[in-house]
């Protein structure tokens, strides 16, 4: 390790790519920087990794690099290393399940249609990906039923070749055995190609008719057949995107992450219908999400797959990468970010797979102590914390206009409610309503208890957090100057647009809202602002059962204490029944019906 440290520190910062080898000197990972040294030196860096990244730098034993003169030259030699190695921590898209298409190559004197799962640069025509709820297979048979496209792969020479059953049953012309002229045969596959670019009316015609004169004939197998590739068609229909033109065609990629795993979704659109959508998981891309998306890009478009006319997505895609996807498909790609319109909800349908695939599929397949662990590393890295916040307090003041104050203090240990340590304060000192000064004096009174024998029940925190801005963590802050606190992180959390203020920066930080760090911060303040209201009704309800009790003649100090005791709330003692009064001690029957009696009233159920 300390040789790697050292070869680190003479890293260049120029673009190029490094190469990462484990013990035996195996290739286990290339990656391509804009800045060498940046970017290889994160690897090495005490902060939080998904548990695939952690392993692969513990793996890694040596590593080399190769400086280009280009961030352009260094996509090209990446592409290339990795084709040479196949590291092992470069498989991204271990989700892929490699779509079927139709291709069909017009060249040839009678085409037909075959199905592959690669896409190529080989002047052929290419339909599909065919995904979610439509067979390729199903499609074939429309083609075959329809249009009478030739299912074989006979060579179809000068010399005639006897015609097979396709032939008899209705499923073929025959172009083996020039039953069909090229011409008309050519027409058949026109309208074919029309079919599959979006024109679904001619197919459903043909099919029809064919169904209803086979049924006619009571030849009702073939018709129900019919019937079934009817059925297909009008899968295929409802899949069409009604503010999208038949020639739109778009593949729509978004990136989501938590902060500690990102997901990616690819929404496919061919001639205005949504063909399906794929999503991959993105744990082994390393940088911001905006690095992650132009990586999978690459990794994405490969060649093998069709590069639509426009792909949006939802981070800015670099010039280098653009470039690069061009030249391997031999033709502009155009990437775009659209912010209205039927795009910008295509976008928004692809963010939710993406965030859907994220909760439902990442997430629950790591282990939960795993993702806390993470989330406290990611808020030591975000704030710039002494260390990670293993006991974190958070604080919250409640009343109404001024009255019944009281403040809470939640804990989390680990990023886990610790709900024995939750604690309640009674404001003591402050008049009238002024939160400020009601965080000071609950602040005051709870950290003069480190160094104390009260200390036990109230253990040094690592993080405190305060409900509210920056104003609430500049008071917070005079009661740590005051007192000397040292070794306690203080950062303070703004309710409505989750900021973070802290006291190294004068701007908030702002995570999103899916970011298990602030996912984390957000629970422990709720956890507060809950802890709070609750006490502060409670003594409101107490106040209001005390002051209630006091107007019945003949209910003393010690008997209103003994059925404040029992029913705890004004509503409480106003559901009891008179025999439920009886059961506290000091009150008969006589007491018992005189307070139902003025309960019933002056109070209200």
């Amino acid at each position: 390790m300390v040789e790697l440290e050292s070869k680190i520190k003479l890293l260049p910062t120029d673009p190029g790519v490094y190469v990462m080898l484990d013990e035996g000197g195996v290739v286990i990972y290339v990656g391509k920087a804009k800045n060498l040294k940046n970017r290889v030196t994160q690897y090495f860096r005490n902060g939080y990794k998904t548990n695939k990244v952690a392993a692969m730098v513990s793996a890694i034993k040596d590593f080399y690099y190769v400086i280009t003169h280009t961030e352009a030259d260094a996509l090209s030699l990446e592409n290339n290393l990795i084709k040479k190695h196949k590291p092992k921590y470069n498989i991204l898209l271990k989700d892929d399940k490699s779509y079927p298409y139709l291709k069909i190559n017009l060249k040839e004197q009678y085409p037909r249609f075959t199905v592959t799962r690669r896409v190529k640069n080989d002047g052929c025509k290419y339909f599909g990906p065919y995904m979610l709820g439509v067979s390729v297979s199903d499609v074939l048979e429309i083609l075959k039923d329809a249009y009478k496209i030739r299912p074989c792969s006979k060579q179809i020479d000068k010399k005639p070749i006897k015609e097979c059953l396709n032939y008899h049953i209705g499923l073929c012309d025959a172009p083996c055995n020039r039953l069909i002229s090229e011409e008309e045969y050519l027409k058949n596959v026109k309208s074919a190609i029309d079919f599959l670019s979006g024109n679904d009316q001619s197919a459903e015609k043909i099919l029809t008719e064919k169904m209803l004169k086979s049924a006619e004939s009571e030849e009702f197998e073939r018709a129900l057949q019919f019937k079934e590739r009817l059925k297909v068609i009008e899968k295929i229909k409802e899949k069409k995107i009604t503010s999208l033109a038949k020639s739109v065609s778009l593949d729509v990629i978004a990136i989501q992450s938590n902060g500690l795993y990102a997901s990616i979704s690819v929404l496919v659109v061919r001639n205005g219908k949504a063909m399906g959508v794929s999503s991959y998981s993105a744990e082994t891309l390393t940088g911001s999400d905006e690095e992650r998306l132009n990586e999978f890009l690459l990794r994405y478009y490969t060649g093998e797959r069709e590069l639509a006319p426009e792909v949006i997505v939802n981070f800015n895609v670099e010039s280098a990468v653009a470039q690069k996807i061009s030249a391997i498909y031999g033709k502009k790609a155009t990437f775009t970010f659209s912010k209205k319109g039927v795009k910008k909800e295509l976008l928004l349908m692809a963010e939710k797979n993406a965030s859907e695939y994220l909760d439902k599929v990442i997430d629950k397949l790591k282990h939960k102590s795993q993702t806390r662990e993470l989330a406290l590393l990611r808020l030591k890295e975000l704030l710039n914390l002494n260390k990670k916040p293993n006991r974190i307090e958070c604080f919250d003041i409640s009343h109404i206009s001024g009255v019944d104050k009281v403040g809470s203090m939640t804990v989390f240990i680990g990023a886990e409610p610790a709900k024995t340590e939750y604690r309640r304060f009674k404001i003591k000192t402050v008049a009238g309503n002024d939160d400020f000064a009601c965080l000071k004096e609950v602040l005051r009174r709870r950290l003069l208890k480190l160094n104390t024998l009260e200390e036990e029940k109230f253990p040094k925190p690592d993080l405190i957090v305060i409900d509210g801005g920056k104003g609430q963590l500049s008071s917070v802050k005079e009661i740590f100057d005051e007192l000397s606190i040292t070794g306690i992180d203080l950062i303070s959390l703004a309710e409505r647009e989750e900021e973070i203020y802290t006291l190294t920066s004068s701007e908030p930080l702002r995570l999103p809202r899916s970011d298990h760090a602030l996912k984390t911060l957000i629970r422990l303040r709720d956890e507060a602002h809950r802890f709070a209201i609750t006490f502060n009704r409670n003594l409101r309800n107490k106040r209001t059962l005390k002051s209630m009790l006091t107007e019945i003649e003949g209910i003393g100090a010690k008997k209103r204490n003994a059925l404040m005791d029992k029913f705890k709330d004004i509503n409480s003692l106003i559901s009891a029944t008179v025999e439920d009064l009886m059961t506290v001690d000091g009150i008969g029957e006589k007491q018992a019906l005189k307070i139902k009696e003025f309960l019933t009233k002056n109070g209200s159920n």
